[in-house]
């Protein structure tokens, strides 16, 4: 899967071409989304959970072990918090482009080639979004490789649950700090990832469905790889996986000395050698697999 791209990661999911020597236990052959974080004087179980953003209701699934582990937990965590009220607002701000437009990062061929396949393929011109960010073309682009029109999300469905249930939602990270990590990507990168996208469509439209497909068959190795693998993630995996995963680690630790926690995250976070199952390894807790009972 050769086109795969670093947009994919925020949309989807979010290894080390250089692993890290450790004696902790491997995940390597541990397919599982579900794990269960116990040991090194926590109190109870807390829960670590690989989401992909998008999914098909066909085939979307909460089974009985995931329902249960969420049942268990006194709080969850999510990349950024989906409860809050002000984030359509702040996630439309931040989505703007502030002092140019579509039409001036684009050359002119370019451009008129993305504006015929917008009318043709999302049913819009670009005009309607001359002034959002490339990262919203992708947005709409991803949508489209669904073979579905209506998604399910474990995000939206983990904050129906939570409030259903009367447990607080927070965010590991503020939707700002999100966003800046796809605006320090130069501007060219990101035109070229868009036409990439546009050029190679029906090729991003198979690899999608592997990708779902790997999803659920819980493959988290294989995941990792095909995301760290690809050549548009060559030099970037540091900031959109390890660096995050690392700021992230401290909070995760300190939710679990207080309470049970459950953490769902893109999938792509959690192995590899630098994941987080991993490090909360080398930090010293028991990190198991959960698989969903037949």
């Amino acid at each position: 899967m050769k086109r795969f791209s670093v947009f994919h990661y925020g949309l989807l999911l979010l290894t080390s071409l250089h692993p890290v020597e450790s004696h902790a236990q491997s995940s390597e052959n541990e397919d599982a989304l579900l794990w269960e974080i116990t040991g090194n004087g926590i109190k109870g179980s807390s829960f670590l959970f690989g989401t992909i953003h998008m999914i098909c209701p066909d085939d979307f699934v909460i089974g009985r072990e995931l329902s249960g582990s969420f049942g268990k937990a006194d709080k969850v965590y999510m990349e950024v918090d989906m409860d809050d009220p002000a984030l359509p607002l702040k996630t439309l701000e931040l989505s703007q482009l502030k002092t140019r437009k579509l039409s001036d990062l684009f050359s002119p061929d370019d451009y008129t080639k993305l504006n015929q396949f917008f009318k043709d393929s999302i049913g819009m011109p670009l005009t309607l979004l001359n002034t959002m960010k490339p990262l919203v073309l992708l947005s709409l682009l991803t949508m489209k490789t669904l073979a579905c029109t209506t998604p399910q999300s474990y995000e939206q469905t983990f904050v129906r649950m939570a409030k259903d249930q009367k447990k607080e939602v927070s965010g590991l990270e503020t939707i700002e700090e999100q966003v800046q990590i796809f605006d320090d990507i130069p501007d060219s990168i990101q035109v070229k990832m868009v036409m990439g996208y546009v050029n190679g469509f029906n090729e991003q439209k198979k690899e999608f469905n592997g990708l779902v497909n790997l999803y659920k068959q819980e493959k988290l190795d294989s995941l990792y790889n095909m995301i760290v693998s690809a050549p548009d993630m060559a030099g970037a995996e540091e900031t959109l996986l390890f660096k995050r995963n690392e700021k992230w680690l401290p909070i995760i630790e300190n939710t679990m000395k207080e309470l049970s926690g459950f953490f769902a995250v893109g999938a792509g976070h959690l192995g590899g050698p630098r994941g987080l199952i991993n490090l909360l390894r080398l930090k010293g807790y028991s990190v198991k697999p959960l698989k969903e009972l037949p």
